[in-house]
């Protein structure tokens, strides 16, 4: 019988490090599947000018500005529907209520620093309802409207009192410019809306 044949042992020392750098190498070539996400305009971070709006403060009902926006994404403004296009003016009559329309936020005139006697709604309350159902980019839609309409008045009356824009105040670093913008954005224009918790209102609304 002949004498079995020995089978040559691999020397395997060094099959980690080869794994290691084809392991990097497929990493540094191959081009990998991404998902990409909904292009969406996110809202400005909640303004520190913002204010906390006492929900057990019982206020006059042409105070509020309410907005609804159920679980189909309709949106409806007091009652009545509204494309969000149309959003952004809204607010702005609403906020500012050029008329002095009983129908709208009470007004009064004040005398402020810089910008001098300017009409102001102390008492008006944006208040904000989603539907748990509402979609993200509606949700946003929306929150961008709102804070643009703040936005636009502010800029307005920069232009109309200082001859600069809202932009240029806000990135100054002189000190009297930043208190302009104090003033501007807490005194004249508070940004004022009250969100509340997400609730299952349904295609219309109720609860």
């Amino acid at each position: 019988m002949g004498k079995k044949r020995e089978v040559q042992e691999i020397n395997a020392s060094s099959m980690a490090d080869i794994a290691f750098l084809l392991l990097i190498f497929f990493l540094v070539t191959t081009s990998m599947a991404t998902d990409k996400g909904l292009l969406r305009v996110l809202p400005a971070p909640m303004p520190k000018d913002q204010e906390i709006v006492d929900d057990n403060v019982k206020i006059k009902e042409r105070n509020i500005l309410q907005i609804l926006v159920n679980s189909n994404d309709e949106l409806m403004v007091n009652g009545q529907p509204m494309e969000i296009s149309k959003l952004r003016e809204k607010a702005k009559e609403f906020i500012v209520n050029p008329s002095n329309s009983e129908e709208l936020p009470e007004k009064e005139i004040i005398n402020v620093d810089y910008y001098g006697n300017v009409g102001v709604t102390k008492s008006h309350v944006i208040s904000l309802l989603n539907d748990r159902g509402t979609s993200y980019q509606v949700y946003l839609s929306v929150q961008n409207e709102l804070v643009a309409a703040y936005n636009e008045l502010r800029d307005e009356m920069c232009k109309k009192k200082l001859s600069m824009s809202l932009e240029d105040l806000a990135s100054s670093k002189d000190e009297k410019d930043k208190d302009k913008y104090d003033v501007l954005t807490k005194k004249v224009y508070p940004m004022k809306i009250s969100e509340a918790e997400p609730k299952s209102y349904g295609k219309e609304g109720g609860n």
